[in-house]
């Protein structure tokens, strides 16, 4: 029997702090026009002193095991994506397991940066058709408000913090859940998009430092080449897809892709400009947006692409 990992539910959510940019240019050399037009990003949200990604994480959990109609207990897998953890170690996802009270199953922490709830799919998807789970909870959370560096007024009006979490189940269902996955990494530009040190560096937490350009030039190549790998592996034509769900990088980034592939703008979610740059949580909150406003909607092809440091990047294609 063929084994598919399907999607019972995607729920996402931010802090109550919203944070405009006219906020942000009474703390660094900048302005509400000069963000918008070079992101699109209108506002953000960061987290209170009380808030950290694994509660964050926490909360988005809830809603969407609530939303997939099952008991915590019943979840045997959590993955949680994030760059941004409460501690060096333990796991974040074995912060949430506690908080959600679940007794034992298997939880660990993945690393891919932005693109970490794609590279999330891949990784639940395989374990679900490997036999080792058949109730995933995937997360993707980050609280990059806390490595931001201030006098950098290029980079630190892009981010925002959010989580984001999907309930994927094993189930015997065909041409439904995850279709195809592609992942990609290339190690020689991991010094345009990171961050500046971490403890085994001597240093607790480092700051965040990217190269703009440099990121947009291979963001619109690497991104598109998944997207297109990714439906050929499922054997679908990207006129056939209903709705393309990026990560929410730049509102630059997500135009240059669309134009590049002539993906119609009313199939692209973007919420760049409500949510900014989110990291692994941003195509979680993009869609869980989507899904309220009422346009993504049970039986839609869904594609879910990023690119984050590493650099990383990839896409996953879903039958919901």
């Amino acid at each position: 029997m063929t084994i598919s990992s399907i999607v019972s539910s995607l729920c996402a959510i931010t802090p109550d702090r919203l944070v405009t940019n006219n906020e942000l240019a009474n703390i660094v050399d900048t302005s509400d026009a000069w963000i918008k037009e070079r992101t699109g990003i209108e506002q953000r949200y960061f987290c209170s002193d009380l808030e950290t990604s694994s509660t964050l994480a926490t909360r988005a959990a809830k809603l969407a095991i609530e939303k997939a109609n099952i008991d915590a207990n019943d979840i045997d897998l959590i993955v949680c994506a994030t760059s941004t953890p409460d501690r060096t170690f333990p796991a974040t996802a074995t912060l949430i397991q506690e908080a959600l009270g679940i007794p034992v199953c298997i939880a660990f922490d993945i690393q891919a940066v932005c693109s970490g709830f794609v590279y999330g799919f891949g990784v639940v998807d395989a374990m679900i058709k490997a036999g080792q789970a058949k109730n995933a909870l995937l997360i993707g959370v980050d609280s990059f408000s806390r490595i931001m560096d201030w006098a950098d007024r290029t980079t630190c009006v892009l981010f925002g913090d959010g989580a984001g979490a999907a309930v994927i189940r094993a189930s015997d269902e065909q041409n439904k859940g995850i279709l195809a996955n592609i992942l990609r990494a290339d190690g020689r530009y991991n010094s345009i998009l990171n961050v500046s040190s971490g403890a085994s560096l001597g240093s607790k937490v480092g700051k965040l430092h990217m190269e703009g350009q440099a990121v947009f030039r291979h963001a619109v190549t690497n991104i598109s080449e998944a997207i297109v790998l990714c439906c050929e592996k499922a054997g679908v034509n990207i006129n056939e897809i209903d709705w393309f769900v990026p990560h929410q990088a730049n509102k630059r980034i997500l135009d240059g892709v669309a134009k590049k592939l002539k993906i119609p703008e009313e199939k692209v979610i973007i919420t760049v400009d409500i949510h900014g740059n989110t990291s692994a949580a941003s195509v979680a909150l993009a869609f869980d947006h989507a899904q309220k406003e009422g346009k993504i909607k049970k039986g839609d092809l869904v594609l879910f692409e990023a690119m984050g440091g590493g650099l990383t990047w990839g896409a996953t294609l879903v039958r919901l």
